[in-house]
């Protein structure tokens, strides 16, 4: 896995400066209510939210079909399709001020997106297991974890993308990844631009189904991760 093209990324901002001066403006609106994020520095937001969005984008299929696990404030998925627009995201988030707020950034931008007001392990257990080309999450949980949550959404043959922190947490995943019938595809560690911070990329590949019993739900990925 290559690390970001910070060039090109910074290229589709630009291109799309309009449209993300306009979500920056809506998200600092909803967040005196709603308190969505801590990040409202409009430099911050560029970077910790917007370019660090975008760095996965090149790991995205054309055409995907894209499950996003606690979409919080709809980072990555909302700068994703705001520069793709032949992505199409089922966005997962269990508070319903954020659904909110998600619901409004998709009528405002027009985007290929639903909300579904559900936690990650009620939704993959029915309608939308197995259904997705990708699966993705960003500051959700630890690797060993969200991989319980987010590898059941993903089809065989799909992805599961995981945007971290500094650390590499694959050792502590290694097994959980294999039981829920994924592997290893690739891993990525980079800076982002101006001293912002060190990230970590994972791609896990699902090469079997996911036993019928995972997720475990109750809270279970969180207390006791695979």
């Amino acid at each position: 896995m290559q690390r970001p093209d910070f060039e090109k990324i910074s290229a589709l901002l630009e291109e799309n400066r309009e449209k993300f001066s306009a979500f920056r403006s809506l998200l600092l609106a909803y967040n005196e209510k709603f308190n969505l994020t801590a990040v409202t520095e409009e430099r911050d937001v560029l970077y910790k939210h917007f370019i660090d969005s975008l760095a996965g984008e090149a790991l995205f299929p054309k055409g995907a079909s894209v499950a996003e696990v606690g979409s919080g404030a709809g980072f990555p998925s909302v700068p994703l399709m705001l520069v793709r627009d032949d992505l199409t995201f089922s966005l997962f988030e269990s508070t319903g001020k954020k659904c909110e707020f998600l619901r409004a950034v998709i009528r405002e931008f027009g985007l290929r997106a639903q909300v579904f007001c559900l936690r990650a392990e009620e939704a993959a257990k029915h309608d939308h297991r197995e259904r997705y080309d990708v699966c993705c999450a960003r500051a959700v949980a630890r690797l060993d974890t969200l991989a319980e949550y987010c590898l059941p959404f993903v089809r065989k043959g799909g992805l599961f993308l995981a945007y971290k922190g500094a650390d590499d947490e694959r050792a502590c995943a290694e097994h959980a990844v294999s039981v829920l019938g994924g592997t290893w595809k690739e891993a990525v560690s980079y800076d982002l631009p101006e001293g912002y911070g060190r990230r970590t990329l994972v791609a896990v590949k699902k090469e079997r189904p996911t036993p019928a019993c995972y997720p475990r739900g109750r809270g279970a990925e969180r207390k006791d991760p695979l």
